[in-house]
């Protein structure tokens, strides 16, 4: 893959397109098989699908929950009505469509989310914003759209749409961010990342097709590309390391083509990966984000054919004494059916069910491993984060570590596998690692706080000798003890 255009060639090639010489074709049109709508509660709308099947949908309630510690957003419910069928749907973050009156409907987002954003990347016009798909079929047409980078799924830290951004070293609770689109955690200058649609390129490293500044979601950026793919949809993907030679504005590339590698330049917050974000016009003529956790999830599933996928995904920020409910039933098996959910906590101890419900005594950052397995003993893991803030520092999070590795993919015995951290928030102490065949290792990373940093990330190199499954944990203390985990999944195959 090749990661450098002269500046001269990429300002000709824009001159060109302005004056109307070899203009790119546009990317074939593809139909979009969703209904998206902004109601009030207690409002009933009657509309259609673009395959012409009728939608009646009322909003009967909406119930928010926020935490103690930033008086943020967490969770957002809302109870629906759709053609005579009551239904209670999550808002964005992990949630997934469901079936009601012989439709599938979904919830972005809820009026709560908007109160105290900083940006209005939702575009709302209403208390709730409702998306509709028919009762069968795929959200997208194989041979539209796919997963936007050649990794396995969740394989490290996420932040999902509406999620609270809990990062820096300061917590704030005004205003706040309410993620837009998606973080996939990714390893910087090595990860690829892929072109999710046949698209247009709009903008690349800061430079934008003529046109595309005014009424569009478009805001360049040197690490920042933007694609426009046949439906009208644009994708955002930021923080690149380098981006391809091929990603030109004004050039078609084919779905699945490669942009760039990964990385964690522009406001990545220091942290390697992939921003993804599609926006599309909203009820109210608006450019608005389009949540894609059930898109990528379909598309996951419909490239690799896992067999099983856990999740026991979303953030949790507490103050000591209080407790999370991590909750593992949005996990998934390709035979139906998830017959055992089985927790193992930071300090050993163990737990079984999908929702579990945990106090925290003590402040640090927790990574808590889910193990599920289906009917057919197939197996699983995932991690769910919990951060408890010190009250002895108030206003400050507690240290954290990102870890990741490469490839996720295709890893057989004897391969070399690169793990890189990164610690954040930290003066003391250093990581410990355990492989989890056996093999450790000790490292000191985040000696530059610069989050531009090239050398902000600590690598290490390991060779797993046998097939398997294996949870690799890594922790670190700093001042009083304090503890952060951090946990990836690797599985080697035979």
């Amino acid at each position: 893959m090749t990661a450098h255009c002269p500046a001269g060639l990429r300002a000709l090639f824009l001159v060109l397109f302005a004056c109307g010489a070899g203009a790119a074709p546009e990317p074939a049109p593809v139909a979009d098989s969703s209904l998206v709508l902004d109601l009030a509660l207690g409002e009933t709308v009657s509309a259609a699908l673009p395959d012409g099947t009728p939608v009646e949908a009322e909003v009967l309630e909406v119930v928010e929950g926020r935490d103690r510690v930033r008086r943020v957003l967490r969770r957002a419910e809302a109870r629906v009505r759709v053609n005579g069928e009551t239904v209670m749907i999550g808002a964005g973050l992990y949630s997934l469509p469901v079936s009601a009156g012989g439709v599938r409907v979904d919830c972005p987002v809820t009026r709560g989310y908007t109160e105290r954003s900083g940006d209005d990347h939702w575009k709302l016009e209403k208390d709730v914003r409702l998306r509709f798909w028919p009762g069968t079929g795929p959200l997208t047409e194989p041979g539209t759209f796919c997963y936007p980078l050649r990794q396995k799924w969740l394989a490290s830290e996420t932040w999902f749409d509406n999620e609270p951004v809990d990062g820096g070293a300061v917590v704030s609770d005004n205003p706040v961010y309410y993620h837009a689109g998606v973080d996939l955690g990714a390893m910087e200058g090595m990860t690829v990342a892929l072109a999710a649609a046949e698209s247009l390129v709009v903008s690349a490293r800061g430079e934008t097709l003529p046109g595309f500044l005014e009424d569009s979601p478009v805001r360049p950026r040197a690490d920042v590309v933007y694609l426009r793919d046949g439906r009208g949809w644009f994708y955002r993907y930021s923080h690149f390391h380098t981006i391809d030679d091929t990603v030109l504005p004004g050039t078609v590339l084919p779905l699945g083509a490669p942009l760039g590698l990964t990385g964690k330049e522009g406001a990545s917050g220091g942290w390697s990966h992939l921003h993804f974000e599609i926006n599309r016009r909203q009820p109210g003529g608006g450019w608005g984000v389009f949540p894609a956790h059930a898109l990528l999830r379909e598309a996951y599933i419909r490239e690799r054919t896992p067999e099983i996928l856990a999740c026991a995904r979303v953030r949790h920020l507490l103050l000591p004494g209080e407790s999370a409910t991590l909750d593992g039933s949005g996990s998934w098996s390709a035979g139906g059916e998830i017959t055992a959910h089985e927790w193992r906590f930071t300090d050993g101890s163990t737990a079984a069910g999908a929702v579990v419900t945990r106090v925290y005594p003590n402040p640090g950052s927790y990574s808590e491993i889910l193990k599920v397995t289906d009917a057919a003993g197939r197996i699983d893991y995932d991690f769910a984060l919990v951060q408890v803030v010190d009250p002895g520092t108030p206003g400050r999070y507690a240290s954290s570590l990102h870890l990741v590795h490469e490839p996720t993919l295709g890893i057989r015995p004897g391969d070399p596998v690169t793990f890189a951290v990164r610690a954040f928030g930290f003066d003391e102490g250093a990581e410990e690692w355990d492989f989890g065949d056996g093999g450790t290792a000790r490292t000191c990373s985040g000696k530059n706080p610069d989050q531009h940093a090239p050398d902000g990330y600590t690598r290490v190199v390991h060779r797993y000798t046998s097939p398997g499954s294996y949870i690799v944990r890594v922790g670190r203390s700093g001042a009083g003890g304090m503890p952060a985990f951090s946990h990836v999944h690797v599985v080697v195959g035979e």
